[in-house]
């Protein structure tokens, strides 16, 4: 498989991921849709929650993805200090780069980040509660099943059971 090469609207932070990913989902956690609702209010901020209020992200290995170009500008945004998740900006041009849960071995990359015609397609939908209104297009995850965790613990195992770490530049005040 062919290395994709990604970057932010502006292009000042670049990013390489090789391999195949792990999942390509829309999440639709309370935490994605406040998150989103906090980013897309920065200056000239692109839409990240779609007409579901989803959020597209395509699930990679840490060990696959390599930031090439502009680590200085990015900045973690956080829901709470104690929050597990880490939600990483190019503040060069206010691009969402990645999603990260504390401890985990891989990155949700923000699916925007792909031209539509290379963005993989979304194999599922997570975190949809009692949402009856989604289309049935894909699997509509109420939680997450025993095969998206499976496809996780695959991939750290094929990792070593390793856990890199991906360096932010300080955070990000919303």
């Amino acid at each position: 498989m062919e290395a994709s090469h990604l970057s932010c609207r502006c292009g000042e932070v670049r990013l390489t991921v090789d391999g195949p990913h792990i999942a390509s989902v829309e999440c639709l956690c309370a935490s994605c849709q406040a998150a989103a609702e906090k980013l897309e209010s920065l200056p000239n901020a692109a839409p990240i929650l779609d007409e579901k209020d989803a959020t597209a992200f395509v699930m990679h290995r840490k060990d696959r993805v390599k930031i090439t170009n502009g680590q200085d500008k990015l900045k973690a945004h956080r829901l709470s200090e104690d929050a597990g998740t880490r939600r990483v900006i190019a503040t060069c041009c206010n691009t969402p780069i990645f999603m990260e849960l504390k401890g985990g071995h891989w990155l949700s990359l923000y699916a925007a980040l792909w031209p539509d015609a290379d963005r993989p397609a979304i194999e599922m939908r997570t975190m949809t509660g009692t949402r009856d209104d989604l289309p049935n297009d894909v699997p509509n995850l109420k939680t997450h099943s025993f095969a998206f965790y499976g496809r996780l613990f695959g991939a750290w195992a094929r990792m070593g059971f390793r856990n890199p770490q991906i360096a932010d530049n300080g955070k990000l005040h919303v």
